[in-house]
C-alpha cells in the first residue's frame, strides 16, 4: 500500500464550535489540522512545526490575524494563507492581501467552497514545485512529499517520511529536536529519542551515512 503523508494545516479560530466543524470537515477530506485559539498560540505553533497552509481568522481576542500574517511574512514564512472573516469592507480586503494572504473567504463559510479554494492554492503551488536532487540517484518531491530512487518512488514508514520532509525543507540548517518531536508526535503522545535515532538511521541507510549530521542534544542537519 502506498503511504500518503497528509498535508498539514494550522487553523487560527477562537470560535470553538466553528473550529471543530472545520476540523471535522477538512479531516474527512484527508487533511491534518492543528488549531490555535489566539495569536500567541498560533505564532508559537508556526515556529515549532512546518505547515502547508494557514487558515486564519482576523479578529482574535489578543490581536489581529492580519498583523500575525504580516509578522510571519516579515520572518520569511511563505506558507500559503487563507483568511476567514466576517469583515466585508474593501479596506480589510486590501489589508488582507497586503499582509500576504493568498485568498479571502467571508463567513459564514461554505465548506465545499473552502475546499475548492484550498485545492486551487495547492494546485498553483504544484505548478512551480520542483523535485529536490539529493544525490546522483535520489530525488525528493516537495509537493508529493515523496522520495524517488532512479525515478521510482520509495515507500517510507510514516514518521520516517515526515522526518525526511522536515530535513529536506531545512537543508543545511539545524533542525532542533523539539521541532522533530512536535511534527512526529501529537501533543500528549509519548515519544522516545531512541525512536528518532531509528528514523535517522533508516534515512542514512538509504541516502548515505554522511547525509545527516547529528548535533548531540540539539538536533540534526541534512547535509546532502
Amino acid at each position: 500500500m502506498q503511504l500518503m503523508i497528509k498535508q498539514k494545516m494550522l487553523l487560527l479560530e477562537d470560535d470553538i464550535l466553528f473550529a471543530q466543524s472545520l476540523c471535522d470537515y477538512l479531516g474527512e477530506c484527508g487533511f491534518y489540522i492543528q488549531t490555535a485559539s489566539n495569536i500567541e498560540e498560533a505564532l508559537e505553533m508556526s515556529y515549532k512545526a512546518n505547515y502547508d497552509l494557514y487558515i486564519l481568522d482576523i479578529n482574535l481576542p489578543d490581536g489581529s490575524g492580519l498583523e500575525l500574517l504580516s509578522d510571519l511574512r516579515n520572518g520569511d514564512d511563505s506558507t500559503p494563507a487563507i483568511f476567514l472573516t466576517s469583515y466585508k469592507d474593501k479596506d480589510t480586503l486590501c489589508r488582507g492581501y497586503n499582509s500576504g494572504c493568498d485568498d479571502f473567504l467571508n463567513k459564514p463559510v461554505d465548506l465545499d467552497e473552502l475546499l475548492l479554494r484550498i485545492m486551487a492554492i495547492f494546485k498553483r503551488i504544484g505548478t512551480t514545485a520542483k523535485r529536490v536532487t539529493i544525490n546522483s540517484t535520489y530525488e525528493y518531491d516537495l509537493l508529493k512529499k515523496s522520495l524517488f530512487h532512479n525515478g521510482e518512488q520509495v515507500i517510507l514508514p510514516q514518521k520516517t517520511g515526515i522526518l525526511l520532509d522536515i530535513l529536506v525543507k531545512s537543508k543545511g540548517e539545524l533542525v532542533k529536536k523539539e521541532v522533530i518531536i512536535s511534527n512526529l508526535w501529537s501533543a500528549g503522545e509519548e515519544y522516545s529519542e531512541g525512536s528518532i535515532r531509528v528514523y535517522i538511521n533508516q534515512l542514512k541507510k538509504l541516502l548515505g551515512e554522511n547525509s545527516i549530521k547529528n548535533h548531540k542534544g540539539l538536533g540534526y542537519t541534512f547535509e546532502n
